[in-house]
């Protein structure tokens, strides 16, 4: 019996791997992230809203409950929720909806999820304002 561990070899050997990848060196989270585009309004409206489904939800209330949902998880995946608040401000959505969607959720997800939640909502909203300056 050894005392190596299969999962620690298989990862030093993805490590190793990617090191080969010269671009690896230069990817950012964060990189990453600037190159997603935010969907426009009237593809939301297709794909999520309510025009293959009349009288269903819209895009902007889809989207907002997309955010909440993210919070209850805990606001664990920053990439995802900075996104969906990109895309629910692009719905329609107004910083007074998306700050009352993650509030709302303080009652269910917890007061940590909520606060996190809003720190990313908080940078978002912040970068829109800057390209609005």
């Amino acid at each position: 019996m050894t005392d190596n561990n299969p999962f620690e070899a298989i990862m030093k050997q993805a490590q190793e791997m990617a090191k080969s990848f010269p671009a690896m060196d230069a990817f950012t989270p964060k990189g990453f992230e600037a190159m997603m585009g935010t969907m426009p309004k009237d593809v939301m409206d297709m794909v999520f809203g309510d025009k293959l489904n009349t009288g269903g939800l819209d895009a902007r209330t889809r989207i907002l409950l997309t955010l909440a949902g993210l919070t209850m998880q805990g606001a664990q995946n920053d990439l995802a929720l900075r996104q969906t608040v990109r895309h629910a401000l692009e719905a329609g959505a107004t910083k007074q909806h998306i700050v009352e969607t993650i509030g709302q959720m303080s009652a269910f997800a917890g007061i940590p999820a909520m606060t996190r939640a809003l720190e990313l909502a908080q940078a978002v909203l912040d970068e829109q304002e800057d390209k609005e300056a």
